[in-house]
């Protein structure tokens, strides 16, 4: 599992078998016990459990500030 940065605690990552056919560029957030992910272009929430709404959108800034990283991250694992 291939973790893209840290920030506040939080660790942003993608999981090895996205499946197939591979979904777009998304994110995936844990801390604690609390996961989520994420759709990068546009930002956007998948699925959470156990963050509540504030922290949700305070993660889709972090994740809309790193776009660019997370993307490149994501075609140069997936290719």
């Amino acid at each position: 599992m291939p973790v893209v940065f840290r920030q506040e605690g939080y660790r942003f990552f993608f999981y090895s078998n996205e499946g197939d056919p591979r979904e777009p560029v998304h994110v995936h957030v844990r801390k604690g016990d609390a996961t989520a992910k994420f759709w990068v272009a546009p930002v956007g929430v998948d699925r959470s459990d156990g963050f509540d709404a504030r922290t949700l959108r305070d993660l889709a800034r972090i994740i809309e500030d790193k776009a660019a990283l997370i993307e490149r991250a994501w075609h140069e694992h997936f290719g």
